[in-house]
């Protein structure tokens, strides 16, 4: 497994077999279950995911019912970013939503890796921009795109995941209540 680790690390900058012989213990195997939570508001994010396998969706509570932020999917890197980077209380919960296998890098290690190789800042520099992109095309996408589209475009992203997912979820992700989800579902199978 932690050759896609590797493998995903690489596409932004080769590794030396010293530095991934450094990095790749850093790096420790969790599972969740379906449903179970990762981290919970209030609490600080101590870890950087890669997950393996499974979705991860990062929801907040909103007068009585549950906004979907975010999914996460396979051999994608994952964190709630603030609070991991700041490492301040989380104001998001990360919950697995379907069985889920991470490899997981504990903050104080990432720190050393940046403090021990230059190409951890280069690494860690690429990575972060492509978090803020993919986080600011959701939020263009929120403001232009219809339900439908947003449907649409989740279900390009990862078809055998998204079947895998509640209907609330994906509906409180796009915007929608699930009634008006199934309407949409409905129209375009």
């Amino acid at each position: 497994m932690n050759s896609i680790i590797r493998y995903t690390l690489e596409t932004i900058h080769p590794l030396s077999e010293s530095e991934w012989k450094f990095i790749e213990p850093l790096f420790k195997r969790k599972q969740y279950s379906k449903n179970e939570h990762i981290l919970n508001v209030g609490e600080v994010e101590k870890y950087l995911y890669f997950i393996e396998k499974g979705v991860l969706r990062s929801y907040v509570d909103r007068n009585e019912s549950e906004v979907t932020l975010e999914f996460s999917f396979e051999e994608t890197i994952f964190s709630a970013y603030d609070s991991f980077l700041l490492q301040t209380n989380s104001l998001i919960n990360v919950q697995a939503i379907t069985p889920t296998v991470i490899w997981r890098i504990h903050y104080n290690e990432l720190q050393t890796i940046y403090n021990k190789f230059p190409i951890g800042n280069l690494i860690g520099r690429v990575a972060t921009e492509k978090i803020y992109l993919e986080k600011s095309n959701r939020e263009l996408s929120l403001l232009t795109k219809t339900a439908e589209e947003l449907y649409l475009d989740l279900l390009s992203q990862q078809p055998e995941l998204i079947r895998e997912i509640p209907l609330k979820y994906i509906a409180s992700f796009i915007g929608i209540t699930p009634q008006a989800l199934s309407r949409i579902r409905r129209r375009i199978t």
